[in-house]
C-alpha cells in the first residue's frame, strides 16, 4: 500500500480532566465526525486516562500510549475548554512530553466555553505553543460557545445542528493539511 493509499491517523485529544466537563461531549462529537471521514482512522485520547507524573516534566515522563499515538499521527485535533482566558495546565503538561513526534504534522484546535466566544481565547493562547512544538495549525478553528446549550448535559446529544456544518470545513482543511504534510515528511528533505 502506497503512502497516498494508507489511511491518515488523526487522534482527538480531550485536554481537561475536570469533573462534570462539558468538553467531553464536544470531544465525543468531534471524534465521531473525524471517524466518518473517508480514508481517516482516529481514536479519542483523554488526558484523564493518561499517566503523567507531576514530579518531573518533558520527555522524561512520556506516556508510551500517548507517545506512540503522536508518532503515528498525521494530524491531531485538540479539544480544550477555555479556563480564565487560557488552557488547562494538565493539557500543557501532556503536550510538553513529546517533541519529535509532532514535527510537521497538522493540528486543529477546538475551543469550548460556557460563554459567547466559543473558546477563541484558548485557541489564541495555544497557537504559539503549537508552533514551538513543531505542529502546523490549520486556519479553521472549532468553536463551541454556550456549550451547555449546544449539548444535552445528561446524554451528550448535540442540540445545535449548526456545529455539524461548521466542523465539516474544519475537517476538510485538517485532512488536506495532513495529506500535504505527510507528503512533505516522506518526500522532501530538510537541508
Amino acid at each position: 500500500m502506497s503512502s497516498a493509499e494508507k489511511p491518515l491517523f488523526v487522534p482527538v485529544l480531550l485536554g481537561t480532566s475536570r469533573q462534570g466537563r462539558m468538553s467531553e461531549h464536544v470531544a465525543n462529537f468531534v471524534h465521531a465526525q473525524v471517524a466518518r471521514l473517508p480514508g481517516v482512522e482516529t481514536e479519542l485520547l483523554d488526558v484523564r486516562k493518561l499517566s503523567f507524573p507531576t514530579n518531573d516534566a518533558g520527555e522524561q515522563i512520556k506516556d508510551p500510549v500517548f507517545s506512540a499515538a503522536m508518532m503515528r499521527a498525521d494530524a491531531l485535533v485538540i479539544v480544550t475548554p477555555e479556563y480564565n482566558h487560557g488552557y488547562p495546565g494538565l493539557l500543557k503538561h501532556v503536550l510538553d512530553t513529546n517533541l519529535k513526534e509532532y514535527v510537521h504534522k497538522a493540528v486543529g484546535i477546538v475551543g469550548v466555553s460556557a460563554g459567547p466566544w466559543g473558546g477563541t481565547r484558548v485557541v489564541e493562547n495555544l497557537l504559539p505553543v503549537m508552533r514551538e512544538l513543531g505542529l502546523v495549525t490549520i486556519f479553521w478553528d472549532g468553536n463551541f460557545p454556550h456549550v451547555r446549550k449546544a449539548f444535552d448535559a445528561a446524554t451528550g446529544e448535540l442540540l445545535d445542528p449548526a456545529h455539524v456544518r461548521r466542523l465539516e470545513k474544519f475537517c476538510r482543511e485538517l485532512v488536506w493539511m495532513a495529506k500535504v504534510l505527510r507528503y512533505g515528511r516522506e518526500n522532501v528533505a530538510i537541508d
